[in-house]
Parts: C-alpha cells; structure tokens; sequence
C-alpha cells in the first residue's frame, strides 16, 4: 500500500489521526525526526485509539534515511507551495506521500528538488488561505490515492521500527 511520511511533525494529535487513517486504509508510516514530541504522548494516544498496534511505523532519524529508504519508490511531496494539483499526479502502490511539519511546512530545499521533477503537490484551497490541517490532508491525498487504485487493499502489518 502507500506510504505517508510525516516530515518533523509537530502536533501529536494530528499524528494519532493519522495513525488511525493509515491502520483504515492499510497505509504505512513513516515519522521522519526530529519529531515534535513523545511517542508515548496522551495526546497522540488518545487520537490514534486503539490504532496504534494496527499501523506499522517506521521512524527516519533524518531526511535523508527516509529517502534513501524509499530509493525504488516513487515520492510525492505535499505543499501549499507545490506547482501541481494532487490530482493530476498517477499514484501506484508503493508511493510515498510527504508532508511537513504543521506550523512552517516542508524546507525549500525538498519543494525545490520535488518541483523540478513535477512531483510538487498542491491541495487547491480558497485564495489567501493558509494551509489545510495536516490530518485532513493526508485524508484527502490517501483517499485520491487509493481511488486511482481501485480501492485495492494492500494489508500492512503492525510493528514499529527505528531506522
């Protein structure tokens, strides 16, 4: 199925969302560090439920671990300053879908690389609009995903893995 990697997530709530939508449509997680706080958080607990052992995480101690990690995947990044509409994008399985951090979003460096090869996402919003909440994005690119496919589901099993 698809991944979804979450680049220095600041929010544990959203995380625990976020969790619960990848345990519901089979999506694996990455959480790319450094994370904005505790995996064992009461926040990122309660909003994951009983999710948690559902969803097969793997935590990235930097950028570059993750992406060396996804070298025979295609990635996707998400960004208010992405030149492409998530929906002109053909995801296959096995694509990794990125978002940043919920307060200053991915670094430039990552959109510009991601620009150049037409891989820049963007959620159309209304103008002069900030940003989306970052649980409801991933919502909205994992469900556009997961249309183009069929719907097929692609099991994922549940551990947690420090890389």
């Amino acid at each position: 199925m698809f991944h979804i990697a979450l680049f220095e997530p600041e929010i544990p709530h959203n995380t625990g969302n976020i969790i619960r939508l990848c345990a519901n449509t089979g999506c694996l997680l990455h959480l790319i560090g450094p994370l904005g706080f505790n995996l064992d958080n009461k926040q990122l607990k309660r909003a994951g439920l009983d999710y948690h052992d559902l969803t097969r995480t793997t935590i990235h101690s930097k950028w570059e671990d993750f992406e060396s990690s996804m070298a025979d995947n295609t990635i996707v990044i998400f960004s208010t300053k992405g030149t492409v509409n998530y929906d002109e994008v053909q995801y296959s399985p096995n694509t990794a879908l990125v978002f940043g951090p919920e307060t200053r979003g991915l670094p430039e460096h990552i959109i510009n690389s991601f620009k150049k090869i037409g891989l820049a996402t963007k959620i159309p919003m209304m103008p002069n609009s900030r940003s989306i909440n970052l649980s409801n994005s991933v919502a909205i690119a994992v469900y556009e995903a997961w249309r183009q496919n069929k719907f097929i589901a692609r099991g994922s099993s549940s551990h947690l893995l420090h890389l």
